[in-house]
């Protein structure tokens, strides 16, 4: 009755707690989604394709990492239209449908790797070598200048090679 007294139905107050308790919902569920920071600060998303879990993992960069991220999806997108991407090993992949992935990002405490799978076959080949024979790295540092064309040939290069099935 005191529902009726203050001028709502028992019906509109039902109403009106599964909303707030929606809204409640909503915002934890916004605090979640806030990706938890692994060793290194190298953002820990959930595996899944497309574009959304690259911009996740993109965002949820510490610091400085973050616009070189921005950057470099930039830069790839840019040279390869239509490149296929996805996080899985809580790292952003892309490739090319049916030449699979030929470039992979991964953070570290105090640098982001740049895994080109198939840089063995890069000119001029990547400084830095691998346990694998094929693949080679690119380390970018907070104040390192970062060669655009040079990053844009090599993913140009690579985007063209067999890469790690997709």
């Amino acid at each position: 009755m005191a529902s009726r007294a203050s001028g709502n139905s028992p019906k509109v107050a039902k109403k009106a707690a599964a909303k707030k308790a929606a809204a409640k919902g909503a915002a934890a569920g916004r605090r979640a989604a806030k990706p938890k920071l692994l060793a290194g600060g190298n953002p820990q998303i959930a595996k899944a394709d497309g574009d959304v879990p690259v911009q996740a993992y993109i965002a949820a960069l510490p610091g400085w990492k973050r616009d070189v991220g921005r950057r470099l999806d930039a830069l790839i997108v840019r040279a390869i239209p239509g490149v296929q991407k996805a996080v899985k090993w809580n790292s952003p992949l892309y490739g090319v449908e049916g030449q699979g992935w030929f470039l992979g990002l991964h953070a570290f405490a105090k640098y982001l790797k740049v895994a080109f799978f198939a840089g063995a076959s890069l000119r001029p080949v990547l400084p830095g070598t691998s346990t694998s024979k094929s693949t080679r790295y690119l380390d970018i540092r907070e104040d390192d200048p970062l060669d655009e064309a040079q990053f844009v040939a090599w993913v140009k290069q690579a985007s063209r090679l067999t890469g790690q099935p997709m």
